[in-house]
């Protein structure tokens, strides 16, 4: 027999004899006074048998959780006085307290971690930061049931030690009270009468103490942050938002939208990188390398293979002409028509209230602000490679101008780098004729995908060109001869690989040099650390977007940027923490990898006990007329539920596709809502649906259908 069900017979053989000799009987009122003589006797008698036996006996019943602690407590003012009552009742009720806690945890968390685990993990980053706050309230208020705090609190990691000092501090009130009401037992009653209305409301408003100590402390700490400047007494704006990117551009924004006075700097071009060198520019590019790719390989729809006649200027014209096109969006003169006021200039904390804008004419202005926030962004890791800065290099930010100047695609191109960006942009430039080497010191590319995809990910790649060597450090960069080499290091063997021109996209870092951080003492550790409100050390200082992290995604950046303005203007009266539960990315390389939540291996990692739904796109009629059958989507689920954990799709369309998931995840829908929603035919939009029923086709319930079975062949006759 397994030892949780031996240890419940055990507590539940306890409790049924408890309930048969009726020890309740033996708790009350009456019972007390006609024995507190004898009891008195006896503690004159054998002091430490009776203290050690009454202990025992309390203890015994605070952690079955049996009726009588109340009379326990007062019996101990009656045979002891106040004080010595009060600490023996404290000790005997925290430490069976304490008992039933750890019971309860041994019996029922593993239970709960496998069936709820992200219910929990949430519950726990609470208890993590609140929990010695959350059990003293309710240790004060003597609403809360004495043993029910103890099976809740089990559940979740608040530490045993934590528990059983707190228990003991937030019982101290409601236990002076009965061991009081001990102390003169004559004059009692009813055990009602020991608390009355009054002092329940008492005590429950003493339940508020801790925040309100936790409140006070903390503003003493804030205060005490920028005890070393002067605040002004009026401000120039109620917000000032130092970077235009997807952060900046959304926090000044929604500033301007509730009517706040609101500036936005930037010393750059309005949009930030997503807009100039990133999101917008790669996928011009991809898709007119997507179409050279398809004059390639026309046979696939009935047409003659052709060789694409092109001029890469003007390839590059055309992404310069997109930007263009796209720029108005986030140009100075939408957003002044919004009501923000744009100053072109280079912004920098002068204290945690004045901003020093410095502009390309050599002057300065400064402005105040009640709040501020910091969305400068992230440019692209250049790693030390010797030799890297004589022989030259692109960025993922610097191509599109260097390129721009080429008359043909780089003949040997090396990219150096195997995550999304490098992907992308290896197979467009092989696509439109370059040579292209791809070098990843990981085994394999895209390391952050399911091993499954990262090999889908290999073949595409290869199949436009690309040659991938994995587990190949990069040593250095050299000229021979008038030729640039690259070195790279595989199995203790060196390797020298010709390009004309290196891309690096190893990455990502933020930019947080020269904003006046360091002087403001705020704390930086690869980005700028804030809590999960955004709030940096100075809670009127806010940051958002790739400057904070953890995901640099243009979206993830907008979406903090409402979390940030909304905390900066109403943080007084309301603040929002940060939602990442579901975050969509998208890889887009041909065929797209798009992801929301977890994927396989991230499920082992956390140990979770799930299942795997797939859906094959050479099933589906859309991709099937458009030849692009390569792909599949694949839904992960706790075992035998329909909840959806993640999802990853790799297909045509893949970005788009995920949508839909996003959207049952973010309001709690599961497959079967999908399954149940009508999709237009012949779409791709078929294949949510149809990888919701390939989970109801494997779960389908066996046993009616045999009885449906059954009951047809019936009515056949």
């Amino acid at each position: 027999m397994p030892k949780k069900l031996q240890m419940l017979l055990v507590l539940m053989t306890l409790l049924c004899l408890a309930i048969y000799f009726d020890m309740q009987a033996l708790f009350t009122l009456g019972e007390l006074k006609g024995s507190i003589a004898e009891f008195r006797q006896w503690r004159t008698d054998s002091p430490v048998l009776v203290i050690g036996g009454f202990i025992l006996l309390y203890v015994l019943v605070t952690t079955l959780s049996l009726p009588g602690s109340a009379m326990l407590t007062m019996t101990s003012g009656a045979l002891f006085g106040l004080t010595e009552g009060v600490g023996i009742a404290i000790v005997a009720s925290s430490t069976g307290a304490l008992f039933a806690f750890l019971i309860s945890r041994y019996l029922f968390r593993g239970f709960l971690e496998d069936r709820f685990p992200e219910q929990l993990i949430m519950i726990n980053h609470g208890i993590e930061k609140e929990g010695a706050y959350y059990l003293l309230s309710t240790r004060l208020i003597p609403v809360f049931p004495f043993f029910i705090v103890n099976i809740l609190m089990s559940v979740t990691a608040i530490r045993a030690w934590t528990f059983y000092w707190v228990s003991a501090l937030g019982m101290i009130p409601v236990t002076s009270a009965y061991v009081n009401a001990g102390t003169q037992l004559s004059q009692i009653e009813s055990v009602s009468n020991v608390l009355s209305l009054e002092l329940i409301l008492s005590f429950s408003l003493l339940g508020l103490i801790p925040f309100i100590t936790k409140m006070v402390v903390n503003k003493m700490k804030k205060d005490a942050v920028s005890n070393d400047w002067t605040k002004p007494k009026k401000f120039d704006r109620n917000l000032i938002v130092i970077g235009a990117g997807a952060g900046g551009l959304v926090t000044s924004y929604i500033a301007a939208a509730v009517k706040a006075k609101v500036t936005l700097i930037e010393a750059g071009e309005m949009g930030g990188d997503c807009l100039n060198y990133g999101c917008v520019p790669s996928k011009a590019i991809i898709k007119s390398a997507k179409m050279a790719n398809q004059f390639k390989n026309a046979h696939h729809y009935g047409l003659e293979d052709s060789i694409p006649q092109f001029s890469f200027k003007k390839v590059m014209q055309r992404v310069h002409d997109v930007v263009a096109e796209v720029a108005p969006h986030d140009s100075v003169e939408r957003y002044t028509d919004l009501g923000v006021e744009v100053l072109k200039g280079y912004g920098r904390l002068l204290d945690p209230w004045t901003v020093e804008i410095s502009y390309e004419d050599g002057t300065s202005s400064k402005l105040t602000a009640r709040s501020i926030v910091i969305a400068t962004g992230a440019r692209p890791f250049v790693p030390p490679l010797p030799g890297i800065e004589e022989t030259g290099y692109v960025t993922s930010d610097t191509l599109w101008t260097e390129f721009a100047k080429l008359d043909t695609a780089p003949e040997k191109l090396v990219v150096l780098g195997g995550g999304p960006i490098g992907s992308e942009l290896a197979q467009s430039f092989a696509r439109l004729g370059s040579n292209v080497t791809q070098i990843e010191m990981a085994d394999r590319i895209m390391i952050r995908e399911d091993l499954e995809v990262s090999e889908f990910a290999t073949k595409a790649l290869q199949k436009s060109g690309v040659d991938i060597l994995t587990s190949h450090q990069a040593l250095r960069c050299e000229l021979k001869e008038g030729k640039k080499i690259i070195v790279v290091k595989h199995q203790d063997e060196e390797i020298e690989i010709e390009y004309d021109q290196l891309l690096c996209a190893v990455g990502r870092s933020a930019r947080l040099e020269g904003y006046g951080l360091e002087e403001l003492g705020i704390e930086t550790n690869r980005t700028i650390v804030t809590n999960e409100y955004l709030e940096t050390l100075h809670p009127n200082i806010f940051a958002a977007g790739d400057i904070v992290g953890p995901y640099q995604f243009t979206h993830v950046a907008a979406h903090q940027g409402w979390y940030a303005a909304v905390n900066a203007l109403f943080g007084q009266l309301k603040k929002f923490k940060v939602d990442y539960r579901v975050i969509p990315w998208v890889t887009f390389i041909d065929p797209e990898v798009a992801r929301v939540g977890i994927n396989e291996y991230e499920a082992k990692e956390k140990g979770i006990d799930y299942e795997v739904t797939r859906f094959e796109f050479k099933e589906l009629d859309r991709a099937i007329t458009e030849s692009s059958t390569d792909g599949f989507i694949k839904v992960i689920t706790p075992k035998g539920k329909d909840k959806i954990l993640g999802v990853t799709i790799v297909s045509e369309h893949a970005g788009d596709l995920i949508a839909e998931f996003v959207l049952a995840m973010k309001h709690g829908l599961g497959l079967n809502k999908i399954l149940g929603t009508i999709h237009s035919y012949p779409t791709w939009a078929e294949a949510n649906k149809y990888a919701a029923g390939e989970w109801k086709r494997a779960h389908a319930p066996q046993t009616i259908l045999r009885l449906l079975e059954k009951y047809h062949t019936w009515r056949r006759g």
